[in-house]
């Protein structure tokens, strides 16, 4: 796995909130030495998109640093889903990490604003999925 650094500006969310429990832990954690994981990119129609580690971005982002470690994820993911995500986002106007700043939200409201909806948008896809 090759490891690079991306600007955080470049970088599309596939996320529409942040766990506020999740981004203090990281904090702390950074505050305490320890570097962020790399996090993991996809190119999604012309985007590059994170597919995983956006409370590390937010954290990174809110530290001042202008670019974070990242690679490119070699899982293979259901690119639909993260189309509908990216498309969210973009709906509301969540088009860089520091977008996501004023969106993080409690735990119990990341479960049900956040969660739930990938959960709904999962059945969804697989109901359409069946049908065909």
């Amino acid at each position: 796995m090759k490891i690079f650094q991306v600007k955080l500006n470049d970088l599309q969310p596939s996320q529409l909130y942040i766990n506020t429990d999740k981004l203090e832990a990281i904090e702390r954690k950074t505050i305490e030495g320890c570097d962020f994981d790399p996090v993991p990119l996809k190119w999604i129609e012309a985007r590059i998109v994170l597919t995983d580690g956006h409370t590390r971005a937010l954290a990174a982002f809110r530290q001042g640093h202008s670019s974070i470690s990242a690679c490119w994820d070699d899982e293979e993911l259901e690119l639909e889903a993260y189309q509908v995500c990216v498309d969210w986002c973009l709906d509301v106007g969540v088009c860089t990490i520091a977008d996501l700043d004023s969106r993080v939200v409690s735990p119990d409201h990341y479960e049900m604003l956040w969660i739930r909806r990938c959960r709904l948008m999962q059945d969804d896809l697989a109901k359409k999925r069946s049908k065909k």
